[in-house]
C-alpha cells in the first residue's frame, strides 16, 4: 500500500484565525483523505464528530511547519505513520563503531 502524502486535516475542535478569518484545526488532529469518511488511522469522521479541514494540508499542522499548528494539542501517531511524515529530527548514527 502506497503512502498518501496529500492528506487533508480532521480535528476535534476549531479556532478562528484572527489574521485572515479562516477556520483552523485545534485539539486532537488526524490525517484525512478527502472523499472518504475516515481518517488515515481508521476513525470514522461521522461517529467521532471530527471536523473536516479540506483547505489545511496535514503537513501544515506539524509543529515545525509553523503553519496552522498554533492550537494543535495532539497529533495522531498512526496518521503520522500512514502519511510517512516524520516529525522532529531523524535518527542518525554518529559513530558506527564505538571504541572498545
Amino acid at each position: 500500500m502506497a503512502r498518501r502524502t496529500s492528506a487533508a486535516t480532521a480535528a476535534s475542535s476549531t479556532w478562528l484565525d484572527p489574521d485572515d478569518n479562516v477556520r483552523r484545526p485545534a485539539g486532537d488532529v488526524h490525517a484525512w483523505a478527502p472523499g472518504t469518511n475516515q481518517t488515515m488511522c481508521g476513525l470514522a469522521l461521522s461517529t467521532t464528530r471530527l471536523h473536516r479541514f479540506a483547505h489545511v494540508p496535514f503537513a501544515d499542522v506539524l509543529p515545525e511547519s509553523g503553519g496552522s499548528a498554533d492550537a494543535v494539542g495532539h497529533l495522531c501517531a498512526r496518521c503520522l505513520a500512514a502519511t510517512g511524515v516524520r516529525p522532529g529530527r531523524r535518527w542518525s548514527r554518529v559513530d558506527p563503531r564505538p571504541g572498545r
